[in-house]
């Protein structure tokens, strides 16, 4: 089984669960710029975060052979917080980087005015800069959160299958299977979905433009939910080919619109010290 988590916060995650994700399979992640868990005191805070993102945590989790990208944008829970939304102004920068494969996450948390107005202009920075774009679904008033959500994709003029609408469940999945947007479903303990919801649903809607990830965070989350998808998918009766076209080739079709993907193994042989730390020999972190 090969994976590609395209949903996950790794900067919140230890080594040992690199190790032992790649154990399990994955080969790959993305890593959605997100809230921190307290309220950031300034816009600059934003930029040593999208540094480590960039830099440091891509030859992280290259020492244990995962390929690592991102997505920069001001999270919706920011978005409500005037100290936070200078950093608008600066995500051309970030976006123009190698690495960076799309935008997001962006979308809705508390469904407010401040959050629309960030949406609008992440999706309007997604067509300027060729980016697909990574939406957060809110955790309350999912339904009416989702559907706003799609009626201002529908009004940006980003064509459908550059947007990826995550965080989704039963009550939403038709919604978007109806856009043409992708659907991405978050495995996660206690709360949002768990792997055998996630199998029915693949049942009854098919593989196509179906997403999987942990979205494994600082919260109580698990990194290996990806490669429990796939195993509950084989108990279900899927084949091999369709695990892979879930857990693989789905993200990286996705993703591979940002032209900026990197997915070749990496020989974990060939890794030097860097300041207590190894690194890919020959390479730097940023």
């Amino acid at each position: 089984m090969r994976i590609f988590d395209p949903h996950i916060h790794m900067t919140s995650r230890t080594t040992d669960d690199y190790e032992a994700m790649y154990a399990a399979g994955v080969r790959a992640v993305t890593e959605p710029a997100f809230w921190l868990g307290q309220p950031r005191s300034s816009a600059a805070s934003f930029y040593d975060y999208f540094d480590g993102l960039l830099g440091w945590e891509r030859f992280r989790a290259a020492q244990f052979g995962i390929r690592h990208h991102c997505t920069i944008a001001l999270n919706p829970k920011e978005a409500n917080d005037p100290r936070c939304t200078e950093v608008l102004d600066v995500l051309p920068r970030y976006l123009a980087k190698d690495g960076v494969v799309a935008v997001g996450e962006v979308g809705f948390d508390s469904m407010t005015d401040a959050e629309e107005k960030a949406f609008v202009r992440q999706l309007e920075l997604a067509g300027e800069h060729d980016l697909p774009v990574l939406v957060h679904t809110p955790h309350r008033d999912k339904v009416e959160g989702t559907r706003r959500t799609l009626e201002l994709v529908a009004a940006s003029g980003l064509p459908p299958e550059r947007v990826l609408v995550d965080h989704l469940n039963e009550v939403t999945v038709d919604l978007v299977a109806e856009s043409g947007c992708w659907l991405g479903f978050s495995i996660y303990p206690d709360t949002k979905m768990d792997e055998q919801r996630m199998v029915r649903i693949l049942a009854d809607h098919g593989l196509d433009r179906m997403i999987v990830n942990s979205a494994a965070d600082w919260g109580r989350s698990d990194p290996l939910k990806t490669a429990k998808t796939g195993q509950a998918m084989r108990d279900a009766g899927f084949g091999e080919d369709d695990v892979d076209r879930v857990l693989w080739r789905n993200p990286v079709a996705f993703y591979g619109q940002s032209r900026r993907l990197l997915l070749d193994p990496i020989d974990v042989d060939q890794t030097e010290t860097f300041e207590g730390n190894s690194v890919l020999r020959g390479q730097r972190p940023a």
